[in-house]
């Protein structure tokens, strides 16, 4: 017997979006990780899924691939994807006719010689991160004896029903109510023969695929879930993932990494100078071949630096003429996002500016605000200092910029 999972995640989540986001929500990052990432690595290690199948949207491959990347970057969970994890497929309009791709493509994966007749499948939201093993577990045990099972909870609130005007019509008896979850789990061969049949007839309005296993016959049975079980579908629910798998997550970043950054910048004639993402008046600017952001580059070197990834000429050579003029928050973003990708955050940045010129103090507050906006992290955790070098050097000499900056960042242990 085979038990395989379809993880269905094309959707585009909406309601789901904060302002910052751009992206559909099972793609948004919780603990340093896409949603998506997560609800793949439930099933990655689960010991009872043998092969797992993504349905995407036909507009996601690209984001997909970088949650294949992210599992790349551990190697227990590429060690389980090189054998698990199935071409991705693309999704429907309706998440019945996603479901439908889905199953077609572990049909036409399945092994042509090997009977399907007590194969399992597994059908799961990709936006529903904290599924565990346990429920996977009764899910199976289920299906011994069962064609279909729902994951669910037993109702613990009073429900009631009201009319248009959301006035309070009746107070329903919630005896033998649940309220549904995924997985939804079955034999194989008889929910592909479901779908089939509700696809020949034109039918492509199921919300999930018990109601398509009843459509076609099934009894199915309640199999019970868990509380925090739940489907990321409003911003509340995604602040609350957040705060729970970034505990989670922090709870596993082990590894912690120290680098750090130095840059210089000469003067020339201008009128401005930008130092850490703040344009600061003065009667000269710092000479480079992009804005000269002698504060986000010792930064973007110090977050690389940590992450042994090179530095700041190694991405974006001077040499490049697309990089003339360019803004530096983009090569800080870069970094930042390289260190995304390792599941890793950053813990703190310290930065310290040595000039004689121009004044670094009035302009500090907005300075952290900048870096901190950057970084996608909180203002607490980034430290901006001033000094001079008592007028020796060249900064001394008012001939430049000097910054240091520090980096403490958290990565999970790898093998």
């Amino acid at each position: 017997m085979t038990s395989y999972a379809i993880i269905v995640a094309a959707g585009k989540g909406a309601r789901a979006k904060r302002d910052k986001d751009q992206v559909p929500k099972q793609y948004v990052k919780v603990g340093g990780k896409a949603v998506l990432s997560w609800t793949l690595e439930s099933f990655l290690t689960s010991d009872h899924i043998d092969h797992i199948q993504v349905v995407i949207s036909a507009s996601d491959d690209d984001l997909y691939q970088t949650v294949l990347h992210a599992t790349q970057d551990n190697c227990h969970l590429a060690n389980l994807a090189k054998t698990k994890l199935l071409p991705p497929c693309h999704g429907g309009s309706t998440r019945q006719l996603s479901v439908f791709a889905g199953l077609q493509a572990l049909k036409n994966a399945r092994p042509k010689d090997e009977p399907a007749e007590i194969d399992h499948v597994h059908i799961h939201d990709g936006a529903r991160p904290f599924v565990n093993n346990d429920i996977l577990q009764r899910c199976e045990e289920s299906l011994i004896r069962n064609r279909a099972c729902l994951v669910g909870m037993p109702l613990s609130d009073t429900i009631k029903r009201t009319n248009n005007l959301e006035e309070i019509e009746v107070t329903l008896d919630r005896t033998n109510l649940w309220s549904a979850q995924t997985p939804q789990s079955f034999q194989l061969p008889f929910i592909l023969t479901a779908h089939e049949k509700a696809h020949a007839e034109g039918i492509s309005d199921f919300t999930d695929d018990a109601a398509v296993a009843e459509w076609a016959g099934a009894t199915v049975q309640m199999v019970e879930g868990s509380r925090n079980n739940i489907k990321i579908t409003t911003q509340e629910d995604l602040t609350m993932a957040e705060q729970t798998l970034g505990q989670f997550s922090s709870a596993l970043l082990t590894d912690i990494r120290v680098g750090t950054g130095y840059d210089v910048h000469a003067f020339d004639p201008g009128n401005v100078c930008i130092i850490g993402g703040v344009a600061i008046p003065h009667d000269k600017k710092l000479k480079g071949h992009s804005d000269a952001d002698v504060g986000l580059h010792a930064i973007t070197d110090a977050i690389l630096g940590a992450i042994a990834d090179g530095d700041i000429g190694t991405h974006f050579p001077p040499s490049d003429p697309q990089w003339k003029g360019a803004k530096s928050d983009i090569f800080l973003k870069d970094a930042v996002r390289r260190v995304n990708d390792l599941g890793g955050k950053i813990s703190n940045i310290d930065m310290t500016i040595v000039c004689e010129e121009p004044k670094i103090g009035p302009h500090r507050p907005a300075i952290r605000e900048a870096i901190a906006d950057i970084c996608s992290i909180s203002i607490n955790r980034v430290s901006v200092k001033a000094t001079t070098s008592e007028r020796l050097g060249f900064t001394g000499r008012k001939e430049g910029v000097a910054a240091i900056a520090t980096v403490c960042i958290r990565l999970p242990e790898y093998d």
